[in-house]
């Protein structure tokens, strides 16, 4: 386990359960876009609870690859579904913020994938 992965991989967890923790405070920053792209305010418990799942599953990884991969891959999965909602509704400026979250997910699971 290198060095490069194990740090880009804590950052991702780390960004991912502040989005996490954010979703479950209903911050403003986080309310006001996802009422603008049209997403019903019942559903931020559950994005919440997946961008959690997807932090703890990418710590998890350390010990058990299958799932901090598994991880991975859902939250990849999940900001790929982010910027497509936000370009179906237009905010095209809000496009950087997703990408901005999956970023280091990729870079983690590539690092942990060439492990």
């Amino acid at each position: 386990m290198s060095t490069a992965y194990v740090v880009v991989t804590l950052v991702a967890a780390a960004m991912t359960a502040f989005s996490a923790a954010s979703a479950f405070l209903r911050a403003a920053w986080v309310v006001k876009p996802i009422h603008d792209y049209g997403i019903p305010d019942s559903w931020l418990p559950w994005l919440g609870a997946a961008k959690a799942a997807g932090a703890a599953g990418l710590l998890v990884g350390f010990l058990v690859p299958a799932i901090g991969i598994a991880a991975g891959i859902g939250l990849v999965l999940y900001f790929t579904g982010a910027v497509i909602t936000v370009v179906r509704s237009r905010w095209y400026t809000h496009i950087p913020f997703p990408l901005v979250y999956a970023a280091p997910i990729v870079g983690a699971l590539a690092l942990g994938l060439a492990a």
